[in-house]
């Protein structure tokens, strides 16, 4: 159960309960012991940051601005490892995972506003998971994008199967598919041969990206893609699963190896992310084809381009299994939300079924009144609405963890708590920078 203590208002139940500290820690173990131990939340959490929506605004960056784009999937990236620390933080002091702190904490008019603005952010990732997995169903076996919409509903069952495997070996079916990812992108890498200087010098800030509507457009979906808002809910609930001392000396301990694992995880989000940028800046913009912006372009051009036929081939490969990858954490987070606002308990496979179908309405109208332009389009855009529900979970987040009477002793040190206050602004003022340069006034 959650913590008792005065700045709380009520006591909460278990976060997840069917899989709550059932994963053991062992005591007095070795470093890597005990890091393998804790290995595994940080995993399901980078899944988020690597899911078809980031290949959109990647694909898209790079094609049209070369590398000048990296600078923002640095600076999305720091800013992930830091707010998901927090997370992590609060879920193992507080025993509460972050939607059910915010549900203790405001009223229940700003709760059910909160709880309104995640499911949208929640709609908007399954929207892209959707939309991704049906374009790598279409690229690998032909499928109609129609069909490939609805048959995605399916993949329910999969989620019920891993569930009820238990916890372990669903971390273990995302890290493997995460491998896979990786070493796709390596190969690619490897095959377009990029200028290493350009792409050190396209992780150096510039001017540009907040002067450039176009390219503040396409930043501002690869912030929404990179700092996922559900993933913060999700990670103060995982890193629950496992069973650590509760006292202050465990709780110390467990923060130390959540904070590597995530990081750790985040990381290898970094790579892949860079490594699709990198891989359209190379292949596409340095040829003059600055229009490539949909993932069914890029399959299309790859093998030509680079005179590999393989080349297309590993990249809906990966398309593929980052489309299911990210239906797991998705799941998981859509429970953790209406559990932690609402108190209502759905099964898993429910709660799954009523995602899914939400962000397959638009997609199945889209692709059938549009085509392929059109899910490119709505891929772009859920990004940025993912973006826009930011705010409404890491400010809540920023505020919990630097108030000293909910956290007691582990309560964010001065530096901490002003750099997570400067981060929650430069997102509040980038998504207010594009709203008023849409609406012609900046």
């Amino acid at each position: 159960m959650a913590e008792d203590s005065p700045a709380w208002r009520t006591r909460s139940g278990d976060s997840l309960p069917e899989v709550f500290r059932s994963i053991g820690v062992p005591a007095n173990a070795r470093f890597w012991t005990k890091l393998g131990a804790f290995s595994g939340p940080g995993y399901l959490v980078a899944v988020g940051y690597m899911d078809p929506g980031n290949w959109a605004t990647d694909l898209a960056g790079g094609s049209q601005f070369g590398y000048t784009l990296l600078s923002v999937i640095l600076l999305s990236n720091v800013m992930a490892i830091l707010l998901q620390a927090l997370s992590a933080k609060l879920g193992i002091v507080t025993g509460r995972d972050l939607a059910q702190a915010c549900s203790d904490h405001y009223s229940r008019p700003v709760g059910f506003m909160l709880w309104v603005a995640c499911e949208l952010a929640i709609v908007a990732c399954d929207l892209a998971e959707v939309i991704g997995t049906a374009i790598a169903l279409q690229l690998l076996f032909g499928l109609p994008l129609v069909w490939g919409v609805c048959l995605t509903a399916l993949d329910v069952l999969l989620i019920l199967l891993l569930q009820q495997r238990g916890f372990r070996k669903l971390e273990a079916f995302v890290i493997a598919l995460l491998i896979i990812i990786a070493l796709c992108f390596a190969v690619e890498l490897a095959l377009s041969q990029p200028a290493i200087g350009d792409v050190l010098t396209g992780f150096i800030p510039t001017t540009q990206v907040v002067t450039n509507p176009a390219m503040l457009y396409i930043a501002i979906g690869i912030l929404g893609a990179t700092v996922m808002p559900h993933n913060l809910y999700l990670h103060s609930a995982i890193v629950q699963t496992r069973a650590f001392e509760r006292d202050d000396a465990g709780k110390r301990e467990a923060i130390k190896y959540a904070t590597l694992d995530s990081t750790i995880a985040l990381m290898l989000a970094l790579f892949i992310n860079a490594a699709i940028l990198i891989l359209a800046a190379s292949t596409f913009h340095v040829a003059g084809r600055t229009d490539v912006a949909e993932i069914q372009d890029a399959y299309q051009l790859l093998a030509p381009m680079l005179g590999v036929g393989i080349a297309s081939t590993l990249f809906a490969v990966a398309l593929l299994a980052s489309g299911q990858n990210s239906t797991i954490t998705a799941t998981l987070a859509g429970q953790i939300v209406m559990e932690g606002f609402l108190n209502i308990r759905l099964p898993p496979w429910q709660r799954r079924l009523i995602t899914r179908l939400l962000a397959i309405i638009p997609a199945v109208t889209v692709a059938a009144l549009y085509g392929e332009s059109g899910t490119a389009n709505l891929l772009v855009l859920s990004q940025v609405v993912l973006s826009m529900q930011l705010p409404f979970a890491v400010i809540p987040l920023v505020a919990f963890t630097s108030n000293r009477a909910k956290m007691g002793k582990f309560v964010n040190p001065a530096w901490l708590k002003w750099g997570a206050w400067l981060i929650a602004a430069v997102i509040v003022g980038l998504n207010v920078k594009l709203l008023l340069a849409f609406v012609g006034i900046g």
